[in-house]
């Protein structure tokens, strides 16, 4: 209908023009007709467009509804499917979790080396100074595993965090290294941990060994802690709300090592008290410095030694123990970006006094049999070294060691009952130490060293100490302290 209209239009219109009626010719009758041929098919193709149109609307229009329809019925099963899981989780909370629901972390350090030693280890003393037994011991000649770590750490919910490392040991026994719980949610800048751990004494004494920058701890963590002093009981740490790094720590523990002993008795055995303090240097560097003090009871804390006449016997100590250690700190990286090039100077002073009793010959061997005197002594000693990455995973660093055995008073000896010969361990001596160490770490999980030392621990016996060493790290090991 539309297009017969249309049609019929445009011919009366071509017909009724002015002047056309009387004068129109075939050949303008045949241009008439062309023309409204033309304007029909131009009409046609307009109305097929709009048609086309029309229904591409209607299809589209179909389309997003059959799409609100499908989203309806996704949303109602998805509301369904979160009711079945909300119910699923309230029965699954009235079930205990399953064994797989808690997985700690797990690492192991393998810590090994090979050592050439110029002196008997068998024989290492530490002159001036009371032996520890074989923490002391710079270790093996050959080959030896060293002090290997087994660890398990995670939290226990969200209120405590639990840590069991184990360690392997050259003779190889196994011992609990630490084993500890320590809070994550106490407010106001504190934490507490309870169980086995490193006392925070100076800066090195609460770092595992295969974190040290040395293959071996200091001279003076020998003499005065007997290498790491570790005791079971509680720590207390505040930490400031400064921008300036400020912490205090408390620790009360049975004291069960040296400079302590173990004791079957009940209350606390040592206290240590801790203050540390640090910041940063411009944009590279930062500095701690730190001073603490523990204070031990030792009972029958025992060592051989050999009298005047060459016999090898059994002394004793009991009696109080007060150590200082001032630590200090300083690192320096090119804009903070230790990866290239960086720096470590660090260094540990410690002073000692102790008081008490001193028995000799507890196994009454000798003619003397056993005697027992008064014991006063105030001891010191104190390390520096420094570490410089000079490239990406090369690492060079020297150490000095040195102690002073200062005074130490025996009542035996100034009674006369017996003669200084008859303690040479306490003789008066200065033992020092030059350490050079060159590490290269093929990644962030792997180490080889390379360490030489000229030991003075004993007079006439100068060490001379060559150490390779390996360490690895398997699995996932946290962060180590500043």
């Amino acid at each position: 209908m539309i297009k017969q209209t249309l049609l019929a239009a445009a011919v009366t219109a071509a017909l009724v023009a002015p002047g056309t009626a009387l004068a129109v010719t075939e050949a303008e009758m045949a241009e008439l007709r062309q023309q409204v041929q033309q304007l029909k098919r131009d009409y046609e193709q307009r109305i097929e467009a709009l048609e086309k149109r029309l229904q591409q609307a209607e299809n589209t229009t179909r389309q997003t509804e059959d799409v609100a329809v499908r989203t309806a019925e996704v949303a109602a099963k998805a509301e369904a499917r979160s009711a079945q899981a909300e119910s699923a989780a309230v029965q699954a909370s009235a079930r205990p979790a399953s064994e797989s629901a808690f997985n700690p972390a797990v690492s192991v350090i393998l810590n090994g080396r090979y050592g050439n030693l110029s002196q008997d280890p068998a024989g290492y003393r530490i002159a001036g100074f009371a032996p520890t037994g074989s923490d002391i011991s710079p270790g093996k000649r050959g080959f030896s595993l060293g002090e290997s770590e087994i660890a398990f750490a995670a939290n226990v919910d969200h209120y405590f965090r639990g840590t069991l490392i184990a360690t392997v040991q050259p003779d190889d026994t196994i011992g609990v290294e630490e084993g500890y719980f320590q809070t994550l949610g106490l407010s106001h800048g504190l934490t507490l941990k309870a169980g086995r751990f490193y006392a925070n004494i100076g800066y090195q004494n609460d770092i595992h060994a295969h974190a040290w920058d040395f293959t071996d701890t200091s001279l003076a963590s020998r003499a005065f802690l007997g290498g790491q002093f570790a005791d079971d009981g509680l720590q207390l740490k505040w930490l400031a709300p400064t921008d300036t790094f400020f912490e205090l720590g408390a620790e009360a523990g049975r004291g069960r090592s040296f400079p302590g002993s173990d004791r079957d008795k009940n209350g606390v055995g040592s206290t240590n008290l801790s203050a540390r303090l640090g910041g940063d240097v411009g944009s590279g560097g930062a500095w701690l410095v730190g001073l603490s003090n523990l204070r031990t009871t030792a009972r029958n804390r025992s060592y051989n030694d050999l009298n005047a006449l060459g016999t090898q016997v059994g002394n004793s100590f009991s009696g109080a123990s007060n150590l200082w250690v001032l630590s200090g700190i300083l690192k320096w990286a090119p804009k903070g970006n230790d990866t290239q090039t960086n720096f470590k100077l660090q260094g540990e002073y410690f002073r000692r006094t102790e008081s008490g009793s001193l028995a000799y010959d507890t196994a009454a061997i000798t003619p003397a049999g056993t005697q027992s005197g008064s014991l006063n002594s105030a001891q010191s000693g104190w390390y520096m070294q420094g570490v410089y990455q000079f490239m990406p995973r090369w690492r060079a660093g020297y150490r000095y060691d040195r102690l002073n055995s200062d005074s130490v008073k025996l009542g035996l000896v100034e009674a006369g009952t017996l003669a200084a010969a008859d303690f040479p361990i306490y003789s008066r001596y200065n033992p020092k130490r030059n350490t050079l160490m060159l590490d290269f770490s093929p990644s962030e999980f792997s180490r080889l060293r390379l360490q030489v030392a000229d030991e003075n621990s004993q007079p006439g016996a100068r060490d001379k100490q060559v150490f390779l060493q390996y360490i690895m790290s398997l699995g996932a090991h946290g962060a180590h302290n500043f």
